[in-house]
């Protein structure tokens, strides 16, 4: 049996209200899943739920506010409250100065989603999978977790948190059933992501993929499905794609 085939699965997607999440939380639904999907806009949030027919719950919820992630997870709804899959997905990149010229607030608001948000939902959905002896924790991380490049600085640091927080929580929940995967794409385009980065200057955006094609949104939410769809005693420990277009490159070289 696989997660997906156990009746009355539950799925928790957070930042659901666009990019990865939308999509992830989409794929899921299609499947017959119970989706609650968490974000900070309820607006955005209610146009992904209109396409995910009944069994959604949209949730408006910050997941740096950790009283709130705990109160959230408290009240849940009864058919909403045993998660079975947690998928990790809120966080964003912002600024590409390097680092003796960066903003300490876009570092601040980095950790504190990225990782703290994590750690927060991870926290609170955890005894109740390990109660149950089932679940899965999908950590949605980035091969900046990796691959360092010029003002990456902290983002690449919270995706490396990310990376090592799931493989130790993978040693953590040895023997309790509970899986875990962390999922780290290249890059990604169609979202809001760039958008933020730069800081919603949308041209400098668009430039970054012109001329390539990007990972999509659903080419996420396929590699999520499909690492919860594997059999019960199956754990993928962690996925690296990129986009054909994108690879790796040559160590930069300062010349005086």
């Amino acid at each position: 049996m696989t997660l997906l085939t156990a009746p009355q699965v539950t799925v928790f997607v957070t930042g659901a209200g666009s990019g990865f999440g939308a999509a992830i939380a989409r794929r899921f639904a299609a499947a017959g899943a119970r989706i609650v999907i968490a974000g900070r806009r309820g607006d955005k949030l209610a146009e992904v739920a209109a396409d995910l027919g009944p069994h959604v719950l949209p949730l408006v919820l910050d997941v740096r506010d950790r009283e709130a992630v705990r109160s959230a997870m408290a009240g849940l709804p009864d058919d909403f409250s045993r998660i079975d899959l947690l998928v990790n997905n809120a966080g964003l990149a912002m600024g590409l100065e390097p680092a003796h010229q960066a903003d300490l607030d876009d570092w601040m608001t980095m950790l504190d989603t990225n990782c703290k948000g994590l750690l927060h939902c991870t926290r609170a959905v955890l005894p109740g999978m390990v109660a149950r002896g089932r679940g899965h924790v999908i950590n949605i991380g980035s091969i900046a977790g990796t691959y360092p490049y010029p003002g990456g600085n902290v983002y690449g640091a919270t995706k490396a948190f990310v990376h090592q927080f799931s493989l130790n929580l993978r040693s953590d929940l040895h023997g309790t059933g509970v899986r875990v995967t962390c999922i780290e794409p290249g890059m990604g385009g169609g979202t809001e992501f760039s958008t933020v980065r730069f800081r919603n200057d949308q041209e400098r955006a668009d430039r970054l993929y012109a001329g390539m094609r990007p990972l999509a949104a659903d080419d996420i939410a396929e590699s999520v499905y499909w690492t919860a769809s594997q059999p019960a005693h199956v754990n993928i420990n962690t996925i690296e794609l990129m986009p054909v277009a994108q690879s790796f490159a040559p160590f930069q070289v300062h010349r005086s």
